[in-house]
Order: C-alpha cells, then structure tokens, then sequence
C-alpha cells in the first residue's frame, strides 16, 4: 500500500483531523500574510543588513511557509478524491516516447485528453 492510500484511508476515517488539517492551512495562509504585513519594514531592515544570506533565508522561509501550506490542504482534501483516481502519475506518452518531437506530441496528445474529459 502506497503512502498515498495510506493518507486517503487516514483521512476518511478520521474526517475531523482532515478538517483540522484544512483550517490549519487556512490559519497559516492568513497568519503568514498578517505576519508579512506587520513586520514588513523589520524584515526589509534586516535583509538589508547582509543582503545575499538573509534574502535567500527570506526566499527559502517563504518556500517552506507554500510547501506546509500546500502539504495541509493536501492532508485535508484527500478525503474527497475517488477510490478508482491515482495518486501519483504522469501522462503516458512520457515513458513511451523518446526525443523532443515525441516528448512535445505525447504533451499535446495528453492535453487533449484532458479536454476531452471536461467538456
């Protein structure tokens, strides 16, 4: 058993702690904005103090701040995906098809597809 079944499984038992996980996502996404808001003119003072290594510690906070927020909302929302939906895959044609024209054909063929599904 995969770790993706392994999380929709949690989820669907325990609906509360997925519902947990998707307030906690929402608290972050705000707290994280309030956070930015208030202390806008510290953290500019403080990146200007050794601009390289505390903007890149600025950039990296803020990908870890998106990476939680997206693995929360991800927690949360599993409970509503099908049985029969994979967890993890890519388009088809990209095992099967080698060179760029091939690799560009299996994109568009996949894309239409898709399309194809949602009309």
């Amino acid at each position: 058993m995969t770790i993706c079944r392994d999380i929709k499984s949690f989820s669907r038992t325990h609906e509360r702690i997925a519902d947990a996980f998707s307030l906690l996502a929402v608290a972050l996404l705000i707290g994280s904005v309030w956070a930015l808001l208030t202390y806008y003119q510290i953290i500019i003072e403080w990146m200007n103090t050794n601009l390289l290594f505390h903007t890149a510690a600025v950039i990296a906070a803020l990908v870890l701040v998106v990476l939680l927020f997206l693995g929360l909302l991800t927690l949360g929302a599993s409970r509503f995906s099908g049985d029969d939906e994979r967890c993890f895959g890519t388009f088809r044609g990209r095992r099967a098809r080698h060179g760029d024209a091939g690799m560009l054909k299996s994109w568009i063929d996949h894309i239409e597809n898709v399309s194809k599904k949602h009309r």
